[in-house]
């Protein structure tokens, strides 16, 4: 029999259309899956990274049936793969290719251990539809708009997507493995795991599901109907793109054909894709834009960092007295996701009517969303705030109240998350306290609170700021 071979799993929770575990699979010996708690996983927020370990779990399962195993082992990524390869006698180690920074590093100092112990690793394309540097301008550099990188990318066609493969061959001996849950990756969730597991759907299959209801149902309305607050109309998608429950090209391939026949939700959708695919040109080519101002001349903004002050507070718990804005922030808490155009405008709230730096805010969502990316989060946060790509005008300022009279004109959604003054608050809006830490001593019965910034004065206030600006 040949030697093993390791198949580093990392944000690829998933059988089909991967193409690391091809990879694996084509140098010809026993497979062997591996997941490693290492040092860039170990630095994510609470809601992440409690929601990949149940991933992790899932996948588990998904590669038991199969007559396989992942085996989970913690602690440096670079020392676990050397062990194990140790233990099993693998001499090749394939793995999904990333292209933020953090992971960017951790694989660069894996690349040098493996190559100083003679291991054949090497990273494959798969979690990106297009190669940050494989799309250019015309003058050869990278995109720092997203119409012209759409322009670029939306008629390149996309690999077909790889079958489930047949079988995974085993080793005659498996290595240990670590038990997922003695890891403890609910504990920073506290009580509000009992909550937020309500709303989180797990693994390939239900990706695929999902995906499928979403074409069937949703799309062809999907670019009239998504930014519509209490609406079912988008694909919810992301949760599952996070963590590599399926995979971009997936995603693509299903809306590609409709949208080449004319129909455009489907296009919407693509471009939605594409946003994604930006958010990693960027991380990849601009790194700074996951931790600093992208555009030059935006930190000597009158930003506030105080990310303790009363203002701050209000808006993390859902009780600025801006009533989208609070549902929006009870919404992320209780399920550990907020809609997409609900993120823009608690954004818009934080970094303009507040006047508080983006990465406060930036921060917030790593901790509490279950479907957290760090480019598209960086590059959402820099875009709403000002600071960053596509941010033309930077001066826009997103009316709370106008936002809700548009996509909520009903108030369904408010309702949905908000329970103060309401004679039968929806379950919804209830469990919201029964999510938050007991020490924010927060209670239905509470009166609502009054608004923390008047919004026409902190429009004034925001406008002014940008205007005393010269860039």
């Amino acid at each position: 029999m040949r030697d093993p071979v390791i198949w580093w799993v990392r944000k690829d929770l998933r059988l089909s259309d991967n193409p690391a575990l091809a990879a694996a699979l084509e140098a010809g010996g026993p497979v062997i899956p591996v997941f490693v708690l290492d040092e860039v996983f170990d630095s994510y927020g609470a809601a992440p990274l409690w929601r990949f370990g149940l991933g992790v779990e899932e996948f588990a399962k998904s590669l038991y049936a199969e007559g396989s195993r992942l085996i989970c082992r913690r602690g440096s990524a670079a020392a676990v793969l050397l062990d194990i390869a140790s233990e099993t006698g693998a001499r090749t180690i394939r793995w999904s290719r990333a292209y933020d920074a953090p992971q960017v590093a951790r694989d660069k100092a894996v690349e040098v251990a493996l190559q100083k112990a003679g291991i054949d690793g090497a990273s494959i394309a798969g979690s990106v539809l297009f190669e940050p540097w494989s799309v250019q301008t015309k003058a050869g550099g990278h995109f720092q708009v997203f119409s012209p990188f759409w322009r670029a990318v939306e008629r390149i066609d996309v690999k077909s997507t790889m079958p489930r493969p047949a079988r995974l061959p085993a080793p005659a001996t498996w290595p240990t493995s670590e038990d997922v849950t003695g890891w403890g990756l609910s504990r920073p969730m506290r009580r509000g795991a009992s909550v937020v597991v309500r709303h989180v759907t797990i693994g390939e299959d239900a990706a695929r599901d999902r995906l499928a209801l979403f074409a069937e149902e949703r799309m062809d309305d999907y670019g009239e109907r998504r930014d519509y607050l209490a609406k079912a109309a988008t694909s919810r998608i992301s949760e599952h793109l996070a963590w590599g429950e399926i995979s971009p090209a997936t995603c693509w391939r299903a809306a590609v054909r409709p949208a080449r026949e004319g129909r455009p939700g489907a296009n919407s959708f693509l471009k939605v894709l594409a946003w994604r695919e930006f958010a990693y040109h960027l991380a990849w080519h601009t790194p700074w834009i996951l931790d600093r101002n992208w555009r030059e001349g935006w930190d000597r903004f009158p930003w506030s960092k105080d990310d303790g002050s009363t203002e701050v507070r209000a808006w993390r718990q859902g009780r600025t007295g801006v009533r989208l804005v609070d549902a929006a922030m009870r919404e992320l808490y209780v399920t550990g996701y907020m809609h997409n155009r609900a993120r823009m405008i608690v954004a818009s709230f934080l970094t303009k009517h507040l006047m508080t730096h983006w990465r406060v805010g930036q921060r917030w969502f790593e901790e509490c969303l279950i479907d957290w990316d760090p480019a598209s989060n960086a590059m959402g946060w820099q875009w709403t705030a000002g600071c960053g790509p596509d941010a033309a005008p930077y001066f826009r300022i997103f009316n709370p109240d106008a936002q809700q009279k548009k996509f909520d004109g009903d108030g369904a959604y408010v309702r949905r998350w908000i329970a103060e003054g309401e004679a039968n608050p929806s379950a919804n809006a209830l469990s919201y306290y029964d999510a938050v830490p007991a020490s924010w001593a927060l209670s239905p019965t509470d009166a609502y609170p009054e608004p923390v910034v008047n919004l026409a004065e902190g429009r004034a206030r925001a406008l002014a700021a940008y205007k005393s600006m010269s860039f």
